[in-house]
């Protein structure tokens, strides 16, 4: 369990870093309390987590005689999951202005926004793809911690550095850290085979 917490709260932080996601904490942290805007996108992302891993284990569990196949495909998906980090993710005006002008309490607004946002969101599917191999409580855990942590930090860096983060670093960063997950997945999948 500890290293599936231990991994998905790396990969998950990683996939976090320059997702729009991060743009909208900031931004609900310029209008709410931080500690509001954390423990909503804290539920909404334990939320979105919890139906990843169970799909994740379903699958790994459905599948258990590919296991060298299924890490083949994972480290396919986190290529995927780079080139998507490449491509960039913006926080559109009109998503900037509903996060700034939500209605409602705080942390409604703060959850159910984050939610939304989340499902099909990379990082929902790297939750996805780490189920299926890992400890389902372990990755469950550690994407919620992972996310949670990246978007903390995105709102006290974004809060000292007056918004102006280096994006295309965090970008090529995350996308190479991608891009190393996916090769040691290839070659663990081609030794189970």
């Amino acid at each position: 369990m500890i290293d599936a917490l231990l991994l998905s709260t790396v990969v998950i932080f990683i996939a976090e870093l320059g997702d729009k996601s991060q743009l909208m904490a900031m931004t609900f942290a310029s209008r709410y309390r931080v500690r509001d805007v954390l423990i909503g996108i804290t539920v909404a992302t334990a939320i979105v987590h919890l139906a990843s891993v169970g799909i994740g284990y379903w699958i790994g569990d459905a599948f258990s005689e590919y296991q060298g196949w299924i890490s083949i495909v994972a480290g396919v998906a986190f290529l995927g999951f780079a080139a998507w980090t490449l491509r960039g993710d913006e926080l559109t005006e009109d998503e900037a202005q509903k996060a700034r002008n939500a209605s409602g309490r705080a942390l409604l607004a703060v959850g159910l926004a984050f939610f939304l946002a989340e499902l099909g969101d990379k990082t929902m599917l790297a939750t996805i793809t780490l189920a299926v191999n890992n400890d389902w409580v372990g990755v469950w855990i550690g994407s919620t911690v992972g996310m949670v942590a990246a978007d903390a930090m995105a709102i006290v860096v974004g809060a000292m550095l007056g918004r102006k983060l280096p994006e295309k670093v965090i970008r090529y960063g995350a996308a190479a850290a991608f891009a190393v997950f996916a090769v040691l997945l290839v070659v663990e999948g081609i030794r189970l085979l």
